[in-house]
Protein backbone atom coordinates (compact mmCIF):
# COMPACT_ATOMS: atom_id res chain seq x y z
CA UNK A 1 0.00 0.00 0.00
CA UNK A 2 2.53 2.68 0.56
CA UNK A 3 4.20 1.66 -2.37
CA UNK A 4 1.42 2.32 -4.49
CA UNK A 5 0.83 5.78 -2.24
CA UNK A 6 4.57 6.63 -3.20
CA UNK A 7 3.88 6.09 -6.94
CA UNK A 8 0.47 8.08 -7.16
CA UNK A 9 2.58 10.90 -5.38
CA UNK A 10 5.36 10.46 -7.70
CA UNK A 11 3.44 10.61 -10.89
CA UNK A 12 1.02 13.56 -9.69
CA UNK A 13 4.21 15.43 -8.94
CA UNK A 14 5.76 14.67 -12.47
CA UNK A 15 2.47 15.58 -14.31
CA UNK A 16 2.03 18.69 -12.48
CA UNK A 17 5.80 19.54 -13.28
CA UNK A 18 5.06 18.86 -16.69
CA UNK A 19 2.12 21.10 -16.91
CA UNK A 20 4.01 23.95 -15.18
CA UNK A 21 7.11 23.73 -17.74
CA UNK A 22 4.53 23.93 -20.80
CA UNK A 23 3.03 26.82 -18.82
CA UNK A 24 6.31 28.52 -18.64
CA UNK A 25 6.66 28.20 -22.18
CA UNK A 26 4.17 30.27 -23.95
CA UNK A 27 5.32 33.00 -26.03
CA UNK A 28 4.30 36.39 -27.53
CA UNK A 29 5.35 36.34 -31.45
CA UNK A 30 4.47 40.41 -32.34
CA UNK A 31 4.99 41.72 -36.04
CA UNK A 32 5.75 45.16 -36.15
CA UNK A 33 4.33 46.73 -39.03
CA UNK A 34 3.85 49.49 -41.26
CA UNK A 35 7.03 52.05 -40.20
CA UNK A 36 7.46 54.64 -42.36
CA UNK A 37 11.11 53.88 -42.98
CA UNK A 38 13.93 51.33 -41.89
CA UNK A 39 16.10 54.18 -39.50
CA UNK A 40 16.97 53.11 -36.32
CA UNK A 41 15.35 50.30 -34.35
CA UNK A 42 12.27 49.16 -33.04
CA UNK A 43 11.85 48.94 -29.65
CA UNK A 44 9.34 47.03 -27.73
CA UNK A 45 8.55 46.70 -23.69
CA UNK A 46 5.70 43.92 -22.72
CA UNK A 47 3.96 45.60 -19.54
CA UNK A 48 1.80 44.54 -16.97
CA UNK A 49 -0.48 47.27 -15.35
CA UNK A 50 1.82 47.96 -12.49
CA UNK A 51 5.06 48.69 -14.98
CA UNK A 52 2.84 50.77 -17.75
CA UNK A 53 3.96 53.95 -18.25
CA UNK A 54 6.06 54.01 -15.65
CA UNK A 55 9.02 53.18 -17.21
CA UNK A 56 10.54 50.20 -18.47
CA UNK A 57 8.21 46.76 -18.64
CA UNK A 58 9.23 43.32 -17.48
CA UNK A 59 10.87 42.55 -20.83
CA UNK A 60 12.05 45.29 -23.22
CA UNK A 61 13.64 44.08 -26.73
CA UNK A 62 14.83 46.04 -30.24
CA UNK A 63 15.24 45.19 -33.44
CA UNK A 64 16.51 46.42 -36.77
CA UNK A 65 13.44 47.53 -39.19
CA UNK A 66 13.52 45.61 -42.50
CA UNK A 67 11.46 46.38 -45.26
CA UNK A 68 8.69 48.34 -42.64
CA UNK A 69 8.80 45.63 -40.30
CA UNK A 70 10.54 44.06 -37.42
CA UNK A 71 9.41 40.65 -35.21
CA UNK A 72 9.88 40.25 -31.32
CA UNK A 73 9.36 36.64 -29.10
CA UNK A 74 8.58 37.21 -25.82
CA UNK A 75 9.35 33.67 -24.06
CA UNK A 76 8.52 31.92 -20.93
CA UNK A 77 5.47 34.23 -20.44
CA UNK A 78 3.41 33.54 -17.50
CA UNK A 79 -0.49 33.65 -17.70
CA UNK A 80 -1.71 37.18 -17.05
CA UNK A 81 -2.92 40.60 -18.67
CA UNK A 82 -0.59 42.54 -20.62
CA UNK A 83 0.08 45.21 -22.71
CA UNK A 84 2.58 46.44 -25.36
CA UNK A 85 4.39 49.27 -25.84
CA UNK A 86 6.03 50.28 -29.48
CA UNK A 87 8.63 52.51 -30.83
CA UNK A 88 10.23 53.03 -34.13
CA UNK A 89 13.30 54.83 -32.87
CA UNK A 90 15.00 56.21 -35.74
CA UNK A 91 17.83 57.81 -34.35
CA UNK A 92 18.54 55.16 -31.79
CA UNK A 93 18.65 57.44 -28.56
CA UNK A 94 16.22 55.09 -27.05
CA UNK A 95 13.62 57.81 -26.02
CA UNK A 96 10.62 59.38 -27.69
CA UNK A 97 11.27 62.43 -29.33
CA UNK A 98 8.69 65.32 -28.84
CA UNK A 99 8.17 68.56 -31.04
CA UNK A 100 7.85 71.52 -28.85
CA UNK A 101 3.88 71.26 -29.01
CA UNK A 102 4.48 68.13 -27.25
CA UNK A 103 3.49 65.62 -30.21
CA UNK A 104 5.55 62.61 -30.95
CA UNK A 105 8.05 63.02 -33.54
CA UNK A 106 8.72 58.97 -33.85
CA UNK A 107 6.32 56.76 -34.64
CA UNK A 108 4.93 54.58 -32.02
CA UNK A 109 2.13 52.07 -31.22
CA UNK A 110 0.64 49.49 -28.64
CA UNK A 111 -1.05 45.87 -28.39
CA UNK A 112 -4.85 45.92 -29.49
CA UNK A 113 -3.24 48.84 -31.77
CA UNK A 114 -5.15 51.89 -29.75
CA UNK A 115 -4.83 55.20 -31.21
CA UNK A 116 -6.40 57.83 -28.65
CA UNK A 117 -4.94 61.43 -27.80
CA UNK A 118 -3.24 61.66 -24.75
CA UNK A 119 -1.02 59.01 -23.73
CA UNK A 120 -1.75 55.00 -23.83
CA UNK A 121 -4.16 53.28 -21.57
CA UNK A 122 -3.77 49.93 -20.27
CA UNK A 123 -6.93 48.98 -20.12
CA UNK A 124 -7.18 49.83 -23.44
CA UNK A 125 -4.33 47.94 -25.28
CA UNK A 126 -3.95 44.88 -22.58
CA UNK A 127 -4.54 41.62 -24.07
CA UNK A 128 -4.79 38.20 -21.97
CA UNK A 129 -2.28 35.04 -22.01
CA UNK A 130 -4.28 32.31 -20.94
CA UNK A 131 -2.80 28.72 -21.89
CA UNK A 132 -1.40 28.72 -25.13
CA UNK A 133 0.51 31.52 -27.21
CA UNK A 134 -0.44 34.08 -28.88
CA UNK A 135 0.79 35.95 -32.56
CA UNK A 136 -0.24 39.64 -32.21
CA UNK A 137 0.04 42.43 -35.11
CA UNK A 138 0.98 46.04 -34.13
CA UNK A 139 0.69 48.64 -36.60
CA UNK A 140 2.34 52.37 -36.47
Amino acid sequence: MKLITTLTAFLLLTFSGMAQEEQEKLTITVTVENAKNDNGKILIDLHTQDTFLKGKGIEGLESKVENGKATFIFKNVTPGDYALLVLHDENENYTMDFEANGMPKESYGTSNNTMSFGPPQFNEAKFTVADESLNLTIRF
